[in-house]
């Protein structure tokens, strides 16, 4: 025999064990069923790309078409709520509360619940953030709020703790929910559809008093934009062949095509000269803060 290497038996003809397919641990199993829970979901409520196709029309067996076409299971997570009573761990992690607007002695019983709950309570608004509470019925368009709506936090009356420390438990969110844009934003969230600018891109024009041009900026990068250094030119080519959509604009819109957006302060008395041209559209910022609040791509006048 060559090299005089000597072959290796194995005793016995049964082959090995072939390796499960199960993740090891119940734990890996249902996190991966989970991933693909999401997965399934994300494909369900994509909507047409810019070549008008869904995720359905690219699928390639007749099984992969019959799931996509199946009606949406009756999931629970539009209504997922805190399930504890004591501490602050959720299904979908920790609670970390932030007050909006709210008095020094409504600070305190935020403070007291957090404590109770064992959440976090922040005093400046980060990505971990879930609960943004306001002391009325409305949101106002403070930045903390703004940046919670993007987020797809949940805006709550502070109702919610009222209830929270008067029952010592933490009670569901959705009937102190602030409705509209917070809770269109939220369910965007969890039904993992794109931020509110998916596809924009916006360049500021002047000096912004009323909110500043850096809390703009936070806003476009949390709802998903980005922003633009240099103003953008309509009669370019190269402006008017980006083939990117804005996800959030009626179907049935033209605005649905703009991408760019140069943004001026409504409340000044600077007055730049007016721009509708195919991807680039003029608007005033109170027009940006009324998307925000209400979570929606709002339409512009001609």
């Amino acid at each position: 025999m060559p090299g005089n290497r000597q072959l290796r038996v194995r005793s016995g003809n049964e082959p090995g064990p072939a390796p499960s397919m199960e993740p090891e641990g119940r734990g890996a199993w249902a996190h991966s069923r989970a991933a693909l829970d999401r997965l399934e979901k994300l494909l369900r409520c994509s909507r047409c790309n810019i070549f008008g196709l869904r995720p359905v029309d690219y699928a390639d067996g007749e099984n992969m078409k019959s799931l996509l076409l199946l009606p949406e299971k009756n999931d629970s997570s539009s209504t997922r709520h805190c399930s504890v009573t004591n501490t602050g761990q959720r299904r979908d992690g920790p609670l970390v509360l932030i007050g909006s607007g709210l008095s020094s002695e409504q600070q305190k019983m935020l403070s007291e619940l957090a404590a109770m709950l064992k959440a976090k309570k922040c005093a400046e608004f980060d990505n971990t953030v879930t609960h943004v509470i306001v002391p009325g019925d409305t949101v106002q368009s403070t930045l903390k709020c703004m940046l919670g709506i993007l987020n797809g936090c949940w805006i709550l009356k502070f109702e919610w703790v009222k209830a929270c420390l008067q029952r010592k438990a933490c009670e569901r969110e959705e009937k102190y929910e602030i409705p509209e844009g917070p809770q269109r934003s939220r369910l965007n969230k969890e039904q993992l559809l794109p931020k509110l600018f998916d596809g924009c891109y916006f360049y500021f024009g002047g000096t912004f008093k009323h909110h500043p041009k850096d809390n703009l900026i936070k806003l476009v990068a949390a709802a998903g934009g980005q922003v633009l250094s240099r103003k953008p030119k309509p009669d370019s080519d190269v402006t008017q062949t980006i083939n990117t959509v804005a996800y959030h604009a009626r179907p049935d819109s033209d605005q649905r095509f703009c991408t760019q957006y140069i943004i001026y302060e409504d409340l000044s008395n600077h007055r730049p000269e007016r721009v509708r041209q195919g991807k680039v559209w003029m608007a005033p910022s109170s027009w940006f803060i009324d998307c925000v609040m209400s979570f929606e791509l709002l339409p512009l006048d001609s």
